[in-house]
């Protein structure tokens, strides 16, 4: 008999958003489900990529980056949180966030080291902690609020804690941490005297008074933080798979090592088209803001005309919805298939982000970066489903997802 496979990573399943996105397929069910924009980013963004296509350079670039890349980079630290790096030791790209996060963890800890991470949490961080020997401790947030209770974080750091991963803005609550709580985070971070990884794509994403501000410019952090950031996220091209991640020398370096034996390297026409938006003017990032702020308001708006009460969504893609303002009395897998094969609507049940058993099976979590019409008629489809309540089964589906 042939032996078994890798026991860690045999098992998990398929992702959920895998699992909703070929469910909406099926039942040509609009899908808010799956975090990415139905439109692709700029032109000139793209144009700048085919170009460096078509006319080169094509082969193998440098293992830490392209420098026209890696100074943008370092350019956009410095104009927008005041950090300064040195583009050519302290910038790092990657094919892509998860790969960065692969990178970090794997460069970063050792078989038996704790890692601290805040649940829910986005579905690869588990298995890639886990991949590299690392033990996880858990800081659960409960919505709608997901505030950190003290308790817990300090229960999650000890002695053995060797990293925090912490995401902000947060997928899937879309929480951004505040001053406040990254004082308390970067506090049992120095105390353990650990590092930070800092998975930061929906920077630009940060709406209304919220704002973004990195846990490496806090006093103490710049040395023991690295942070990740996403041309997919910042400019609606999450198939060019481009992420780059910014920290000391020492770290980076560590990293590296890592890195130059996962994918060595990434496209360079990708890399001088991202670039190229990276020094984009600030009506870019402006607009972006706006842009998605006017869709998460524009769903929110929707939905809690149908019933549902919304949690609060600060930054990212996506907006939360407590099942149980409609009347719902299943659990949130039940309520994602069901909108997805009824209503013709597919979501993502919030309790896939945590590990542990809790009662957080009531929220279900839409994605709006989306064009206004597909939000509309989403919200269209959901809101005559749910005036049907007399014939609709609201306790219940045939089917967990």
């Amino acid at each position: 008999m042939v032996k078994e496979a890798n026991t860690i990573l045999s098992g998990f399943g398929t992702t959920i958003f895998t699992v909703m996105s070929a469910l909406a397929t099926r039942h040509g069910a609009i899908n808010l489900g799956q975090g990415f924009p139905d439109q692709d980013g700029p032109e000139d963004i793209r144009d700048v990529a085919a170009r460096v296509l078509m006319d080169g350079p094509n082969q193998y670039p440098p293992m830490m980056g392209m420098l026209e890349l890696r100074q943008a980079v370092a350019d956009h630290n410095h104009r927008f949180y005041g950090i300064a790096v040195n583009p050519e030791t302290d910038i790092l790209v990657t094919s892509g966030a998860t790969e960065a996060l692969a990178d970090c963890l794997l460069g970063l800890i050792n078989p038996g080291d704790e890692v601290v991470l805040f649940e829910p949490l986005y579905d690869c961080y588990l298995p890639l902690v886990l991949r590299a020997g690392g033990v996880p401790k858990f800081v659960r947030l409960d919505p709608p609020n997901w505030e950190i209770r003290e308790d817990r974080l300090r229960e999650a750091f000890s002695e053995r804690t060797k990293l925090v991963l912490l995401n902000t803005p947060m997928n899937p609550t879309g929480k951004v941490f505040t001053v406040e709580e990254l004082q308390r985070i970067a506090h049992y971070v120095q105390e353990s005297n650990a590092y930070a990884v800092c998975d930061e794509v929906y920077e630009h994403l940060v709406f209304g008074e919220a704002r973004h501000v990195p846990l490496a410019t806090l006093p103490g952090m710049g040395n023991r933080t690295v942070r990740i950031g996403s041309a997919g996220k910042t400019f609606s091209l999450t198939g060019w798979k481009v992420g780059y991640i910014t920290g000391c020398t020492d770290l980076i370096g560590q990293i590296a090592k890592a890195h130059q034996f996962v994918t060595f390297t990434t496209s360079p026409a990708l890399q001088l088209g991202v670039a190229y938006g990276l020094n984009k003017g600030d009506e870019f990032y402006t607009d972006l803001r706006q842009s998605l702020e006017g869709k998460r308001d524009r769903l929110k708006t929707g939905l809690e005309a149908i019933g549902f009460k919304t949690a609060d969504c600060d930054g990212t893609y996506f907006i939360n919805a407590d099942i149980r303002s409609i009347g719902f009395e299943g659990t949130d897998e039940e309520f994602c298939r069901l909108i997805t094969t009824e209503a013709g609507v597919a979501a993502v049940p919030v309790s896939a982000f945590y590990v542990g058993e809790g009662e957080e099976k009531h929220f279900v979590r839409f994605c709006f970066c989306k064009q206004d019409a597909v939000l509309d008629q989403a919200v269209q489809r959901l809101s005559e489903f749910f005036s049907k309540k007399g014939e609709t089964p609201l306790d219940r589906s045939e089917d967990g997802v």
